[in-house]
């Protein structure tokens, strides 16, 4: 499924990668696109949408719905 995050605290290409990085753990084959600019995450992934959310909530970020 594709999904769509409005994720804050997104300050620097390091903050993209670490969400990239989250979300990759808990789908190995999810393609990630993080915006830092945008505060937008975009995630083509298997796993549930909540499940994302989890992974980049605790990797430090918080999602808007």
């Amino acid at each position: 499924m594709k999904y769509s995050f409005h994720v804050e605290g997104m300050t620097c290409e390091h903050c993209e990668k670490a969400v990239v990085r989250a979300v990759r753990q808990l789908d190995r084959s999810a393609q990630v696109v993080a915006d830092r600019t945008q505060n937008k995450v975009e995630v083509e992934s298997s796993a549930s949408a909540q499940d994302i959310t989890q992974a980049i909530v605790e990797e430090g970020y918080k999602v808007v719905a």
